[in-house]
């Protein structure tokens, strides 16, 4: 794969080959993939004077579509609003690169005018807009490419222009823009700001670079009638989800201040009740196919359980047939709670051992039969099957440790006793021969995630967004050894924060107001800004290297005058106070927590440990013996650990996050 060049389409204009390339050098420099870019004219190009509300939905996507089928190129990138509302042709598919320039249109006035007279507008939202803002002004077609367009309003042809904003970011002319136009006064739509990638369906290397950018869809049952019936991990995929697509029968208080950190997340109901559906299934599944390929964290939140009479087989097949990852978490179905919860119990000893469950409304004929407690006795149960009936046995359910045995009953019926210390479930028909696909990046690896609790949820949501299953089992853990008094009197100018645990051992060990704080913090990263986003302080952060010698590029060389305090932990050392001293700066170093090994457990199973620090490569080091599996670490440090124990990482994260490193993880899977 990585030996192959890309040949990559894209109009022939000057803003639309500007963003193509600089799409393609970002997505080298994340995969080493290689790509030519060559520039196609379109009939939007060609024809400048049809106004493009009357315009077929693929003006600009034509050419490139043609040259895609025809094999001339193997991908095209577009402006994601550009492809046609109707679909792309059949053979071919396509997704959003995650990075999006400003979504809001601008206003730009001709120098020297105030109140325009005459506006180019583009579409009907954008006249919509400029009738309710401007309601004297005569409102014009508006054609051309981004340049074309700025031109004729510097001629004089119009007075003012509706454009979007990322054109004139993206070409270096965002000093042109008079005003931005509120999101809430013009909505945009979807698209806008992003760039997509459209390809042939058949082309498995496009299949693995789109699942790089892609999020796994979880499908997760609410339970029913309470939110207390919510699971946790279907909790858990609510708060961290872009986009639910949620059903009826479940309670609506669940999806109350969803969302982690204020992050707007789209509501979309789908719910069915007799005769009245709010979408016809197919529209559903059309639904969720459309906005996983827009890379959003997409959560189908169903009642009850999901699997249970709630068609997801339907929309499961639509993402296995796009080899589109997925995810199903279990719920509480409404089986469960109208019995258990009520008295009317299916079982009892002595009266029912067993129960039937179906619907009316079902075509299918074949009724399953699953076995409870019955593994002592699967063989003579196997002999009142027909021989060729397939079984399945499910060992240790839900646990990471969940096994699949299978044959046919006439094989079981031959067996030796079973693996009975073990629970399990035995399962009899047709349906025991089916299983949900593994696709994305990590296609079903297990994931061992060694690191803290701030570590393990980061790490989880990446590795179910790339296809993989987290299994997270600590290594280490943190306990304070100082606290943290500021005296006014020492007016400290700068504190510097190196790690998320840090700043949260800081809020609990802080014994003087918050607003003795400095006004400055210094941080080596994202996660650990966003520990101390509430303060709502200045912040100096590195833009990629997020070492204490990142943090050192990221601050004056002159620090005299400067009184300094960091926080640390014990285990991080006194080589950045140092160097802040060299430059002048009175430091104050102050390790608050440190860090401890997790009682040693056997490991559980993996295909590959995520190591997310030096100590918990030590920890891991000291916790095994058997050192055979893959090894993702985040950064250098933990690296250099690993190195002078003899251990190569497969992968080192070219930035020090949990994001970065499980995608470069997902880059040495993609290439075999």
């Amino acid at each position: 794969m990585t030996n192959r060049t890309f040949i990559v389409g894209a109009r022939d204009s000057k803003l639309s080959v500007l963003q193509a390339q600089t799409a393609l050098d970002r997505i080298h420099e994340q995969t080493g993939w290689r790509f030519e870019l060559r520039p196609f004219s379109s009939p939007g190009d060609r024809d400048q004077t049809t106004d493009l509300r009357q315009t077929p939905g693929n003006f600009f996507t034509k050419d490139l579509d043609d040259a895609l089928i025809a094999g001339t190129i193997d991908c095209a990138i577009h402006s994601a609003k550009d492809l046609p509302p109707e679909g792309l042709p059949p053979e071919l598919d396509w997704f959003w690169l995650p990075w999006r320039e400003d979504p809001r249109d601008a206003l730009v006035l001709r120098e020297g005018v105030t109140e325009p007279k005459r506006i180019g507008i583009s579409s009907g939202r954008r006249e919509t807009w400029a009738a309710n803002r401007f309601p004297t002004a005569e409102r014009l077609t508006l054609r051309g490419t981004i340049p074309a367009r700025l031109q004729q309003l510097d001629d004089g042809k119009y007075d003012a222009i509706v454009i979007a904003a990322a054109a004139l970011h993206r070409l270096n002319q965002a000093h042109r823009i008079t005003e931005y136009i509120a999101l809430d006064a013009l909505t945009p739509p979807p698209g806008q700001g992003y760039l997509a990638v459209t390809f042939r369906k058949a082309d498995a290397s496009l299949r693995a670079l789109r699942n790089l950018y892609l999020k796994a869809v979880r499908f997760a049952g609410a339970g029913v009638g309470d939110a207390e019936l919510c699971t946790l991990a279907a909790m858990r995929e609510i708060q961290a989800a872009d986009c639910i697509i949620y059903d009826a029968l479940m309670d609506a208080a669940l999806l109350n201040d969803v969302g982690i950190s204020g992050k707007a997340v789209e509501k979309i109901y789908v719910g069915k009740r007799s005769g009245r559906h709010a979408l016809k299934q197919e529209a559903i599944t059309a639904l969720i196919c459309e906005h996983v390929r827009r890379g959003q964290r997409v959560l189908r939140l169903k009642g009850g359980d999901p699997g249970m009479f709630g068609r997801l087989t339907e929309e499961t097949d639509a993402l296995a047939a796009d080899y589109l990852p997925f995810r199903v978490f279990p719920g509480v179905s409404a089986l469960n709670v109208a019995t258990t919860s009520t008295g009317l119990l299916l079982t009892r000893r002595g009266e029912a051992r067993g129960f039937q469950v179906a619907t009316p409304r079902s075509t299918g004929k074949e009724m399953p039969h699953v076995w409870f407690m019955a593994l002592s006795m699967a063989t003579e149960l196997a002999k009142d099957y027909p021989p060729e009936t397939p079984y399945a046995i499910v060992y240790d359910a839900g646990s990471i440790a969940q096994t699949i045995v299978r044959g046919t009953a006439g094989e079981l019926a031959q067996q030796a006793p079973l693996a009975i210390d073990r629970p399990g479930l035995l399962l009899f028909g047709d349906f025991t021969t089916r299983e949900f696909p593994l696709n994305g990046a990590f296609a079903g690896r297990k994931i061992w995630i060694t690191g803290s609790d701030s570590i393990t949820q980061k790490a989880r949501l990446a590795v179910i967004d790339h296809g993989g299953i987290p299994v997270a089992s600590p290594l280490v853990r943190f306990e304070p050894c100082a606290t943290v008094k500021i005296r006014p009197s020492k007016a400290y100018n700068l504190l510097i924060v190196t790690s998320p645990t840090a700043a949260r051992m800081l809020m609990a060990q802080m014994t003087s107001p918050i607003q003795f704080l400095p006004k400055k913090i210094a941080v080596t990263g994202p996660a650990t800004a966003e520990a101390v986003r509430f303060l709502n302080t200045d912040l100096i952060m590195p833009e990629r290297d997020f070492s204490a010698k990142g943090l050192l590029a990221a601050l004056p060389e002159d620090l005299n005058g400067m009184k300094i305090l960091r926080i640390r932990s014990e285990e991080a050392g006194s080589a950045l106070a140092e160097a802040l001293k060299q430059r002048g700066a009175k430091v104050k170093d102050l390790p608050i927590y440190r860090t401890l090994s997790c009682p040693t457990t056997e490991p559980p199973p993996h295909d590959a440990v995520f190591l997310a620090s030096s100590s918990a490569a030590r920890a891991w080091l000291d916790s095994t013996t058997d050192h055979t599996k893959e090894v993702i670490a985040m950064g250098l440090p933990t690296a250099t650990v690993l190195r002078k124990a003899g251990i190569e990482p497969a992968v080192i994260a070219p930035v020090q996050t949990v994001d970065e490193a499980l995608f470069a993880y997902a880059v040495r899977c993609c290439h075999g």
